[in-house]
This record gives structure tokens, sequence and C-alpha cells, in this order.
């Protein structure tokens, strides 16, 4: 499975989306801009996407909630570390209340792993944030490792506004 990740304003995002209903989209939309994401395990309709590869996946996307992308830069060399250390944390992620689905993306490209969580609203993210260290777990599994960071790591956050 691939996730194709565009940007654009909402009007025009939202158009794409429902001009092709039987594929799997969805808008989203925060203070910096709109993004449109595609998963899917053929082609994407995008012209120029990001490109990404499903590494772990729970639950559906749906047309509502609140999405938290943390990006996260990763050596050529600590790729497998990193995939290794987070396979063995997602089940601490994937039993949250509000959780609705969470993805594991590897870039194809330079870009940064994305991992996306997708919750019911903001208030349970805020929630689970608040008392669960699945990332700092992640973080300290690394301790030790030579450095196989290449940036500090940052987090986008969206509404899926769904179509009106």
């Amino acid at each position: 499975m691939n996730v194709y990740i565009t940007a654009g304003t909402l009007d025009f995002l939202q158009k794409i989306e429902s001009k092709y209903p039987n594929e799997r989209m969805l808008a989203m939309l925060n203070e910096n801009g709109a993004i449109l994401l595609h998963e899917t395990s053929g082609q994407t309709v995008f012209n120029e996407p990001r490109r990404y590869v499903v590494l772990e996946s729970y639950g559906d996307l749906n047309k509502e909630g609140f999405v938290v992308m943390n990006n996260i830069s990763v050596t050529d060399e600590g790729r497998p570390l990193f995939e290794h250390q987070f396979k063995q944390l997602t089940g601490n992620v994937v039993t949250a209340q509000g959780l609705t689905a969470l993805r594991l993306l590897r870039p194809i490209s330079s870009n940064p792993y994305i991992i996306m969580t997708v919750w019911e609203n903001k208030a349970l993210y805020q929630k689970w944030q608040g008392s669960n260290s699945t990332f700092d777990e992640l973080k300290a599994g690394f301790d030790g490792q030579k450095k196989i960071f290449t940036s500090s790591p940052y987090i986008n956050k969206y509404t899926i506004p769904g179509n009106s």
C-alpha cells in the first residue's frame, strides 16, 4: 500500500476528492493550508505528490477527526532500526482511547518518515498525549545507538473538515 500527499487550497483538493469517490482520499486543513492524502495500492491521480510506502497500518481513514503527523528524518543506515523500534511500540498506541487510525509512512524519496495518527477529536489526542510516553519510549530506544536522526522531528496537526 502507498500513500501520496499533495497540497493546495481546501476547495481545490475537495474537488479532486469528490471527483474520485472510489479512491481512499482524505482532505485535511490546518492554519498553514490544506493537504490531500491518497491511500492506494495502485497509482495516484496527483501530478507531483510526496510518496510513501505504508509500513504499519491500523484502522480506517474516515472523513472526520483530528490528524497528527510526526515527521522524523532518519539516516539511511538508521532506517531498519527505526522501523523495528516503532513496530515494537505500535501496540501501545493502537489501544489508545479515541484513536481511529495509524499509519507509519516510509518516504520513497528524501522526505521524512511520517507517523500519522487519526483521532476522534483533539481533546482525546491531548488526553492521550498527556498520559502517554510512547514516542518518548521510541526515542529512548535509540539512546546509546549511533546517531540515526538527521534533524529534529516536527509535528503537523490537521482537522478533517469533511465535504461541504
